[in-house]
């Protein structure tokens, strides 16, 4: 493979991936935990935009288990951005040959 022809297709990567960034930047991502009673919203960037509780869930006797919910919503929130980016990434980068667990942007 020539120099050019490599020098190129980073190029080309290098502006896909600034497009990958902004849509990932605009979306939101939503996680729930017990059955739909938290919902939690995160940026593309895993910014927290908004969090949902059932009422139901709003008892002082119950704290710890609210927290924890509160938790594991916002994980499953983050796991589906890791997901979405890891796809669109492994996607963007299928044809290039580049090693399997490489991070990018390096």
């Amino acid at each position: 493979m020539n120099i050019q022809k490599m020098m190129k297709q980073a190029q080309e990567m290098q502006s896909k991936m600034g497009a990958l960034q902004s849509e990932m930047e605009a979306r939101e991502f939503e996680g729930q935990a017990g059955n739909g009673a938290v919902k939690v919203t995160l940026s593309g960037k895993g910014h927290m935009v908004r969090l949902a509780l059932d009422s139901s869930l709003v008892v002082a006797d119950e704290k710890d288990m609210l927290e924890d919910l509160i938790v594991l919503a916002h994980r499953d929130a983050k796991e589906k951005i890791d997901s979405t980016l890891s796809d669109a990434m492994g996607a963007l980068t299928g044809g290039m040959g580049l090693p399997a667990g490489l991070k990018l942007p390096f």
